[in-house]
């Protein structure tokens, strides 16, 4: 079906309706009923595109004043397919709403693209490039770079992700873009990301099942979502300076890859045993975290599709929030609520450092179990917070349980889903708000 139906959103009952979604059907005119239930009315108005998606349907306008930017929204992410191939010409509202709904487009078309790519298509390298000619689409000439690749990385010290990445004949790039609106030298960064990149995950020697591996090209998605966020919030009007570091790698099995019993050493002086190899996205976060560690900045926030155990725990609707700081921790889950964009808290403290004991390391990366075991999200969380600064004054970590579904499901086709995108995006806003109202005081 090719032609272009027009959708209304109506809370008036159908007198006939198709299926249980609330949609009625008068030739090239379908309209949305809200129900009057428990269920949330943008959950309904996602679940109803989906449903027009599923039928086909890949070009719709929609029509009516009840159709404003969070409806719209919502319509947009169940219409969504996973191969792009759909057009919506949005309601006409305020100048305003109209540029949040493209500019969320945009982001939300950019990382769903590169998430999808095969390992093939998008190594570390092109990761990293995509990532970088995207900001700079985005903001021009506010975006400097420093990449680091291959070789360069374990000659600086950045042994974590060098270790990780090294098995493959595709090198590992840290990619760290500095984004400074003001063009001035001086300006002070006020947020620095962190984003995990792993472009395919093997498992290495800890060598997962096909069934598991089989959707590891998404291992990328923290670095994707922490791309499309600061792209997000630029559109939005964000004006302070802010360091982006992206650790792409891939995690394969070679003569030249990093082993179990591996003990690591990294810049800060902490000794790391290598205990399970497909527990690499810590071990690459902690350069990333350690590179940011040099600005010093403000607020600091990693994103990472990190744990099974966070899925486990929320399943594939919610994000799980890591902080040991708990102002920080409040305004990330404010943002969340602002943007209807899911997130929910799980525990962290200082102790959690000591959850992978090693008898040769300061600590080792995972337990020597399967899964890592109990409360393997806030281990790899209590991990990373060793090389945090400030004992994680202004840390938040952002465990990507909800950014991608290996089948569609009622609010969602397979693939990404960008969730977490604009609670970051928010956070970077809001953040540089707050800044200024503490200048002004």
């Amino acid at each position: 079906m090719t032609e272009q139906i027009v959708v209304e959103l109506t809370e008036l009952p159908a007198a006939e309706r198709w299926g249980n979604h609330g949609l009625s059907f008068e030739s090239e005119l379908v309209k949305l009923h809200l129900k009057n239930d428990d269920e949330c009315p943008l959950r309904q108005i996602q679940k109803a595109a989906r449903q027009l998606s599923a039928l086909g349907i890949r070009q719709v306008q929609l029509h009516g004043h009840h159709w404003q930017l969070a409806e719209q929204w919502a319509f947009a992410q169940g219409f969504a397919t996973t191969q792009g191939d759909y057009q919506i010409q949005w309601a006409p509202m305020e100048a305003s709403g109209h540029e949040e709904l493209l500019a969320r487009d945009s982001a939300f078309r950019w990382l769903k693209e590169v998430t999808h790519l095969g390992p093939e298509q998008c190594t570390p390298t092109v990761l990293a490039e995509r990532a970088l000619t995207y900001l700079q689409q985005v903001a021009g000439d506010a975006i400097a770079y420093e990449w680091l690749q291959g070789e360069e990385l374990l000659e600086q010290g950045w042994i974590g992700l060098h270790g990780v990445g090294r098995a493959s004949q595709h090198p590992p790039v840290m990619l760290v873009v500095d984004f400074n609106p003001s063009g001035e030298s001086d300006e002070p960064y006020e947020v620095a990301l962190v984003g995990k990149g792993i472009t395919f995950d093997s498992g290495g020697y800890s060598l997962k099942s096909s069934e598991g591996m089989l959707t590891m090209k998404a291992d990328m998605g923290g670095a994707a979502t922490v791309t499309a966020a600061l792209a997000l919030a630029i559109q939005r009007g964000l004006d302070k300076r802010v360091q982006l570091i992206l650790c792409c790698a891939e995690n394969l099995v070679s003569g030249e890859a990093y082993k179990l019993g591996d003990v690591l050493t990294y810049r800060n002086g902490v000794t790391v045993e290598v205990v399970n190899t497909d527990a690499e996205g810590r071990i690459v976060l902690a350069d990333g975290l350690l590179k940011a560690a040099e600005i010093n900045p403000p607020l600091l926030i990693d994103a990472a599709t990190l744990t099974g155990a966070a899925v486990a725990a929320l399943g594939r609707e919610f994000n799980a929030l890591f902080a040991l700081d708990d102002e920080a921790a409040q305004k990330a889950l404010a943002a969340s609520v602002a943007e209807q964009d899911p997130l929910w808290r799980l525990p962290l403290a200082l102790w959690h450092q000591h959850s992978c004991p090693s008898a040769y390391a300061d600590t080792a990366n995972s337990r020597a179990v399967k899964g890592g075991g109990a409360g393997g999200a806030s281990n790899a969380a209590g991990f990373l917070s060793r090389f945090v600064p400030n004992q994680g004054k202004g840390w938040l970590h952002f465990d990507l349980a909800a950014s991608f579904n290996s089948s569609g499901n009622a609010l969602w086709d397979t693939g990404a889903t960008a969730q977490g995108v604009q609670t970051i995006a928010h956070l970077l806003c809001e953040y540089s708000a707050d800044e200024d109202a503490k200048r002004d005081a």
